[in-house]
């Protein structure tokens, strides 16, 4: 099941510039797009949609007011060219705010929310979708690969990267170990130490402070140990 969304702005070049991101995205699916907020307004009492991609500074109807005018908002993620509304937006439950020009990794890190968003609230239900929880990542220049949650075994940080492996392979993408693991179900994954993460379901072993995956130990941190114990202790028989 694809996500479906929806743009926003009342610039072509920033609906163009989305709109073609979305198309790279194979779990993206752009329904339509609109240059004001009240075709918006009027597109949504008939139709569903999963994301809104929108704009703030808009003729009529700016994107503030939009917001407040819907009684059950989809997912909300701001693109503007300012930043100064941020604070007010979030307190309208906005997913992500991207300032513009948008970036792609910028963009993905939204989706990545997105995805976690849908998956934790089952607006997306895990028993009837055809795959598993997935998230993309950068891991050149020109590819975004999708890594299945299940799959995941720990991720390692390296400094300004991360090492992600899993049962089909390691990957190495730009990232900080606090950004990513917030991507992740905190009912599946644990942060050990500083430089590590780990799937609680892949967990072979714990011994002392350290705990044993596929054959590899992780030492557990000092600052760490009491809460990754009473986690892995819950979700035991």
């Amino acid at each position: 099941m694809k996500i479906k969304c929806l743009i926003i702005d009342d610039e072509p070049l920033a609906i163009n510039v989305i709109k073609n991101y979305i198309e790279q995205i194979e779990d993206l699916e752009l329904v339509n797009t609109f240059s004001n907020s009240i075709e918006g307004l009027n597109f949504l009492k008939n139709n569903t949609i999963d994301v809104i991609f929108l704009d703030i500074n808009m003729p009529v109807l700016d994107g503030i007011n939009f917001i407040k005018s819907l009684e059950n908002p989809p997912l909300l993620i701001i693109t503007s060219a300012y930043d100064q509304f941020a604070i007010e937006t979030y307190e309208l439950d906005v997913l992500d705010y991207l300032v513009k020009p948008i970036e792609f990794p910028r963009l993905m890190k939204a989706v990545n929310k997105i995805n976690k968003r849908l998956n934790n609230t089952s607006k997306i239900p895990q028993e009837n979708s055809k795959e598993n929880p997935f998230i993309f990542v950068k891991i050149d220049k020109k590819k975004m690969k999708k890594i299945f949650l299940n799959e995941i075994l720990v991720i390692e940080s390296l400094k300004d990267y991360l090492k992600i492996s899993t049962t089909s392979g390691k990957f190495i993408i730009h990232s900080t170990l606090s950004d990513f693991t917030s991507l992740l179900p905190e009912r599946d994954f644990i942060r050990i130490h500083r430089s590590y993460t780990i799937a609680i379901d892949k967990i072979d072993a714990v011994e002392g402070n350290s705990i044993e995956i596929e054959g590899l130990r992780y030492v557990i941190g000092r600052s760490y140990i009491d809460e990754v114990k009473q986690k892995i202790l819950n979700s035991s028989i």
